[in-house]
């Protein structure tokens, strides 16, 4: 025969290659089944948990830091000159960092102690847990200069929000930096600075109390009052030295928030 007309084998092969594309997996079953009957039954209707259905999730358990807070502030309250209110730090045992991750002692400040400025960090790393001064690691180092070239190297006292190393070096948590904030509040109404340098995101959302993030809020004033009202200073947020170390281009952003800086600490009409 000619492949014009091909045999019923041919034809046959043909056939089953089509229904397999269409996809005709059985030739035959057992049974006959009536599709069109079958599809006017409903399908019978799960039974399921409503409480199964939906997980139930609780918020995690906050700790209860009301007495710690009371402790820091009788303790901060008590400290007449800087170097009682380090010794009153020192002795403090309400902060959990002192005990996860701190290595060797309280990290509390340096710098001029009757300085028009103050800035504030975050937390003391590795480096500041070893030598007991903030921020004299790399992103102390980078601090430095900067304070330097903008000629407020001897016009500062730097601190931070808490006064112990984080484990690992993370960011402290609100209840760590509230527990410390009677101290810091503390320490700013000792020394009495003009203005407020926060470095960072922790530092600015723990002092002001603000969810804005870091770059939103940089480079613009914004007053500061302590909790029991009886001081206000201008506060001028900017990004962190650490930030800086990973983001070279900003630091043309950090460079002119130090000279806003610089500018209103040298206003005539304001004198030191």
């Amino acid at each position: 025969m000619s492949a014009a007309h091909p045999t019923r084998a041919q034809m046959a092969e043909s056939l089953l290659a089509f229904w397999a594309d269409g996809g005709v997996d059985a030739m035959l079953l057992d049974d006959p089944v009536d599709r069109i009957a079958a599809g006017r039954v409903l399908p019978p209707q799960r039974v399921t948990s409503s409480v199964a259905a939906v997980p139930v999730r609780t918020a995690p358990r906050q700790p209860d830091i009301s007495d710690a807070v009371a402790k820091a502030h009788k303790l901060a309250s008590a400290a007449q000159d800087l170097d009682t209110l380090v010794a009153a730090i020192a002795t403090f045992d309400g902060c959990p960092l002192r005990f996860e991750g701190a290595a060797t002692q309280a990290v509390v400040y340096r710098g001029n102690p009757t300085a028009p400025l103050m800035v504030i960090g975050e937390a003391p790393g590795a480096d500041e847990d070893a030598l007991g001064k903030p921020f004299v690691g790399r992103a102390g180092k980078l601090l430095d200069n900067m304070l330097a070239v903008a000629g407020l190297d001897d016009r500062v006292l730097i601190t931070n929000t808490v006064f112990w190393r984080p484990p690992g070096s993370r960011t402290p948590t609100p209840a760590e930096q509230a527990v410390c904030a009677p101290f810091l509040e503390r320490l700013i109404a000792l020394v009495r600075p003009r203005i407020l340098f926060l470095a960072g995101g922790a530092p600015t959302k723990a002092l002001l109390k603000r969810e804005e993030g870091i770059l939103s809020m940089r480079g613009r004033w914004i007053d500061w009052t302590s909790t029991d009202g009886s001081m206000t200073l201008p506060v001028l947020p900017s990004l962190h030295p650490a930030f800086l170390l990973r983001q070279p281009a900003a630091k043309k952003h950090a460079w002119s928030d130090l000279l806003t800086l610089t500018e209103r600490l040298d206003r005539p009409d304001e004198p030191l």
